[in-house]
């Protein structure tokens, strides 16, 4: 595997590119199957044949894009899909929203229920997206395996 923008030799599961510090994957100027130089708006490489359009190919280590959609489905409302993908932040979000509400809930004795529906919706938004492939990269950058 070669970077795409570099053309340097590149380990399968970097997501950088140590030599130029692209994410792997990026970039158009190389082949990533041969490292050769492609021509400017060449669809396959003139050298190996390898599609200049192809997406990068989960590793062995990716994260599966069925049990990313499968937690956010059951235990998105508290952020279990983006703790699962590495996105910290969103997965912190959604878990103080979800005590939150249910601590209000609680204290309002029910009055505020509809507030629980706030991050199990964008739970179930963020399943879809994910089965949909619209979200299809781990925090890392990484692709994510079926």
């Amino acid at each position: 595997m070669f970077c795409k923008n570099c053309g340097s030799a590149l380990d399968p599961n970097a997501s950088v590119c140590i030599h130029c510090g692209v994410p792997s994957g990026q970039g158009n100027q190389y082949c990533a199957n041969c490292g050769n130089q492609l021509q400017p708006g060449a669809v396959v490489c003139m050298n190996c044949g390898f599609s200049a359009q192809q997406k990068p190919v989960a590793g062995p280590g990716s994260k599966s894009k069925l049990t990313a959609a499968l937690l956010g489905f059951f235990l998105g409302g508290f952020g279990a899909h983006n703790f699962y993908l590495g996105y910290q932040g969103k997965a912190i979000a959604q878990l103080s929203i979800a005590i939150a509400s249910i601590v209000l809930t609680t204290i309002t004795c029910g009055i505020l229920f509809p507030l629980c529906f706030i991050s199990s919706t964008w739970a179930l938004v963020e399943s879809i997206m994910i089965l949909a492939g619209s979200i299809n990269t781990d925090a890392n950058g990484n692709p994510l395996g079926d």
